[in-house]
């Protein structure tokens, strides 16, 4: 395994940097197009579309199993399509479009018997990078992620999460302007997946693209601006999640409030439906579905001339119940893990 996948990063890194030379402009602005792939009688994806917008933070969600990893490899240039189009900036993928790439795969792929530190610049120097620059950068990288210590030691001496911090490092370390990472969080303890998200946000508002695939939703969902959500092969969703958010909202809002049950109940005229009415010891919460979600200005005023409105906040789907709503709508079914 460890063999196969050392193969695979040598094989993308001898791709991507026959052609460091060639400068690209800075645009990561990508378009899928009608992608079809099939493994022997295995489809792996169907017909999937979707635009990356540039500079964007975007998730590509879905379960294991669902697509995702085909996809990305195809915009790596690892695969090929059989049928479909991978742009770049509104041209066609190029092998020159690599160079501008970080890629960090599932299946991470270090030499366990070589130092870390003449492993990392040995991917930095593929990358493209002279030595000196490569030095230079990691032990900025190395120093803020605390692992500079390590430097010297082999990489079977690294403990899982230092081993990621590493990869992660190595991918970063040219300053990619579009960053491919596949379930980057797995492996990392809470304190060092914050740590990561953290750069991740950086990079993206010093104007990397970032696509980040999981099938933990609630992972990414913090980070995304935009999405697709992939189910069987199929592209099942994607947008903007502020406005996906939009289109699934189920205009249910949570009010917790002093004053009496019955004075709530008052308050409350026209298009409002009372889901739920707690007492909740020094003060009442409360569920209010509106059948047009725009009227809350209403609903609000007509509240607080019966009761003291302690907060008033819309109960927002989470991406999970989304994703499940959505696939439920095409007649599917879909099993999201936790």
């Amino acid at each position: 395994m460890q063999i196969s996948i050392i193969k695979m990063q040598l094989t993308y890194y001898v791709q991507a940097f026959s052609t460091a030379a060639i400068t690209l402009a800075h645009c990561m602005n990508i378009q899928i197009e009608h992608i079809v792939k099939r493994y022997s009688n295995h489809l792996a994806l169907d017909d999937v579309s979707f635009e990356v917008p540039d500079k964007s933070v975007f998730g590509l969600l879905g379960p294991n199993g669902a697509g995702k990893t085909s996809l990305i490899r195809i915009i790596t240039r690892i695969t090929g399509p059989d049928s479909g189009m991978v742009y770049f900036g509104n041209e066609p993928s190029r092998p020159e479009h690599i160079y501008k790439i970080g890629y960090m795969p599932e299946e991470r792929g270090l030499y366990k018997k070589m130092e870390v530190g003449e492993q990392a610049i040995y991917f930095a120097q593929l990358k493209g990078m002279s030595r000196s620059d490569a030095v230079k950068e990691l032990r900025y990288w190395f120093d803020k992620f605390e692992i500079r210590p390590w430097w010297k030691k082999k990489v079977e001496e690294l403990s899982k999460g230092m081993a990621q911090k590493v990869q992660f490092i190595v991918t970063v370390v040219h300053k990619p302007e579009l960053l491919i990472l596949d379930e980057p969080f797995t492996g990392f303890d809470p304190v060092n997946t914050n740590l990561i998200k953290d750069e991740l946000l950086r990079l993206n508002k010093e104007g990397t693209t970032i696509m980040l695939s999981t099938h933990r939703m609630e992972s990414v969902e913090e980070l995304c601006s935009h999405i697709v959500l992939i189910n069987k092969a199929k592209n099942v969703l994607h947008g903007s999640v502020k406005e996906i958010r939009k289109q699934y909202r189920s205009g249910i809002f949570e009010v917790r409030y002093k004053g009496h049950p019955v004075s709530l109940v008052a308050g409350l005229w026209g298009p409002y439906e009372l889901l739920k009415n707690l007492d909740e010891g020094d003060h009442h919460y409360a569920q209010i579905k509106l059948s047009d979600p725009e009227q809350t200005n209403a609903l609000i005023q007509s509240l607080i001339n019966e009761v003291q409105v302690l907060s008033f906040n819309e109960l927002i789907p989470a991406m999970n119940d989304i994703f499940i709503n959505a696939v439920k709508e095409k007649g599917e079914t879909v099993e999201i893990e936790n």
